[in-house]
């Protein structure tokens, strides 16, 4: 059975994003797995650490409780829905449950509605979406989940294509009867043989998902993908963190982190 897994703060981007995920899972008929961390408070003045902390901890099964009951009224009843809260780093805690329950992806939200929400829970979207080997989409505040029948994957062909997660993506194209865009992001103007090569090479390896291929030119390269995804009505951006420099590119950039944390579309990292 697959499992969506949520990382949620209870923010209202992340309970959007929650909401995605949960539309999501009943579109593939997959299991809900809710995700809280919190760290141990440091100093507070005249309030004892323990006495904090139990508060805290009734605060936020509380908020799990409410957020399970939602859903649950929601879909109907439909969803199976697992919840669990940890006190720990954030990361570690996130990456240690993927190892154990092996999502099928895990959804975020990519922002928050303050400055103090996107300093914080945008933060751990970043890196997550840097470092964590398992599939994570983040999903803009305002995003909602109504089908995915567009997917279009950001490659550059610096890496073996053999070493691109083909099996991954064929999965996701053939769960959502979805239509794949291939999209090289060169910022050449001039025809290439060898992209033509391994766009046939890539078309063999994908076989009957049928892809159509795309050469984005343009110098701004986050420009030249938004601009492709908005004018075909994109659902879901594929980026692959490890084989090429644009997710870099992306999170380093001032002018291109607007990709990520405030896309108009969930995009997905692939490892």
């Amino acid at each position: 059975m697959k499992t969506i897994l949520v990382a949620t703060d209870f923010s209202p981007a992340a309970l959007n994003a929650t909401n995605y995920a949960a539309e999501m899972a009943l579109a593939i008929n997959a299991d809900l797995y809710l995700l809280h961390v919190f760290q141990t408070p440091g100093t507070c003045l005249q309030v004892p650490i323990p006495v904090l902390l139990d508060e805290m901890i009734q605060d936020v099964k509380h908020e799990m409780k409410k957020l399970k009951e939602d859903l649950m009224h929601k879909s109907a009843g439909k969803l199976n829905i697992k919840a669990e809260i940890k006190m720990d780093h954030f990361y570690a805690e996130l990456k240690a449950v993927c190892g154990r329950i092996k999502p099928y992806c895990v959804v975020m939200g990519s922002q928050g509605t303050t400055a103090a929400e996107r300093f914080a829970f945008g933060g751990h979207t970043v890196y997550a979406m840097k470092h964590l080997e398992w599939p994570l989409i983040t999903v803009p505040t305002f995003t909602t989940f109504s089908s995915v029948k567009k997917i279009a994957l950001a490659c550059d062909f610096d890496a073996p294509i053999n070493t691109m997660p083909l099996n991954e993506i064929k999965t996701l194209v053939n769960d959502f009867g979805a239509t794949l865009f291939v999209l090289n992001t060169g910022k050449e103007e001039e025809f290439n043989p060898e992209i033509v090569f391994k766009s046939r090479l890539l078309e063999q390896e994908l076989g009957v998902i049928k892809p159509h291929y795309n050469f984005i030119v343009n110098p701004d390269i986050d420009e030249g993908i938004t601009r492709f995804v908005e004018d075909n009505h994109v659902d879901l951006l594929i980026v692959l963190p490890k084989h090429h420099n644009l997710l870099h590119n992306i999170l380093h950039k001032s002018h291109t982190k607007q990709m990520v944390l405030h896309s108009s579309i969930p995009v997905l990292a692939l490892h």
